[in-house]
């Protein structure tokens, strides 16, 4: 395990070889990348360049045939990019985005997914993070108990989700479906994330009580990693009040001025993190979202993808809960972030986590 935990590595060639292989992993194992395939990896200027040219190597290498895209960091997430950018993502086999300010929710996106385009988000994401969260795990093995959660939560009704942190929400999943979003990308048109998430919605209008990020929250930019819990209450599945510090006032004035009050407020999803190679938040929201045994919400925008109701807001933000409680039908899932869930226990047996 690295030494360095956070931020850019002294050296280039720092861990090069474990970067490789996670670039390879990434383009032959998880985008399915062929021969004769054309790859649009976008980055911007806040990204990690080793991770954009390792992965347009692995992609090159295949028989794939790579285009890179770096431009200027936009100053929020979801704005539209410039023309060239939407119409080279809109016209690929495969798009890896990279960038900070990720587009994704937004038009040129959604664009891009209705042309068949194979598509993964890995916005933020480093040298170290590639090689722990997708070259040092056992890729398929975390698909395959996605799969079991997945399928564990869409035969449940009712999920209460608590915390020593003030936690206490609970909603009705009244047959929906739920989404293993960190899959492989075997569909046309289907956005994937990174291995470790299984997201859902209940029905909107039965999520009820209060939410507490004390993990982490992005956007607004300025936050990330929080060092104070961010509090609301959600009534009929949307934000009727946000409290906190200053951290809570940012998060507050950010979503105010998005100026949608219609949309910006609604609950969006629940999502379960659950890589082995992520076990505290960083900062970078994919990787914050995948860290073993929390739970993550998003707030905003919502696609299609998630299987429930879809619409357009001005924005997405996703916040983090660690060590929760998940109460399926009355049987405990998940206590104070750990797996109680005797299928899901034995897979965290066979990745090795520390406890199982």
């Amino acid at each position: 395990m690295s030494m360095f935990t956070i931020g850019m590595e002294p050296r280039d060639e720092y861990m090069s070889f474990e970067l490789a292989k996670g670039a390879m992993t990434l383009a032959r194992d998880v985008m399915l990348v062929k021969p004769g395939e054309s790859v649009v990896i976008t980055g911007d200027s806040c990204t990690d360049r080793r991770v954009v040219e390792v992965t347009a190597n692995a992609v090159f290498t295949i028989g794939g045939h790579p285009a890179v895209i770096y431009y200027p960091t936009a100053p929020e997430t979801c704005l539209e990019p410039y023309a060239p950018i939407a119409a080279a993502v809109e016209h690929c086999d495969v798009w890896i985005e990279f960038t900070y300010s990720s587009i994704m929710h937004s038009n040129c996106f959604r664009a891009a997914l209705a042309a068949g385009v194979r598509y993964i988000n890995l916005t933020g994401m480093d040298a170290m993070m590639m090689v722990r969260t997708i070259g040092n795990i056992d890729y398929p093995l975390v698909v395959e108990m996605g799969g079991a959660i997945q399928r564990i939560i869409q035969q449940s009704d009712e999920v209460i989700v608590k915390s020593q942190a003030g936690t206490d929400l609970k909603g009705y999943n009244r047959g929906r479906r739920v989404r293993l979003s960190g899959k492989l990308a075997t569909e046309k048109g289907y956005p994937i994330m990174l291995a470790g998430q299984v997201s859902w919605c209940p029905i909107e209008e039965t999520i009820e009580g209060t939410l507490v990020f004390d993990g982490a929250l992005f956007p607004p930019m300025s936050l990330g990693k929080l060092s104070e819990p961010v509090a609301m209450t959600l009534r009929e599945g949307r934000v009727s009040e946000i409290r906190g510090g200053r951290e809570a006032r940012v998060f507050s004035q950010w979503m105010e001025g998005l100026n949608d009050p219609e949309n910006m407020y609604r609950l969006a999803h629940y999502s379960l993190g659950f890589n082995p190679g992520v076990r505290a938040v960083t900062g970078r929201i994919v990787e914050d979202e995948r860290v073993f045994g929390c739970i993550e919400f998003g707030v905003g925008s919502q696609g299609k993808s998630i299987l429930g109701k879809e619409w357009a807001a001005a924005g997405h933000t996703d916040g983090i809960v660690l060590n929760p409680t998940i109460i399926l039908d009355g049987k405990i899932f998940e206590e104070e972030g750990v797996y109680r869930h005797p299928e899901i226990r034995e897979y965290c047996r066979k990745l090795g986590i520390a406890g199982y």
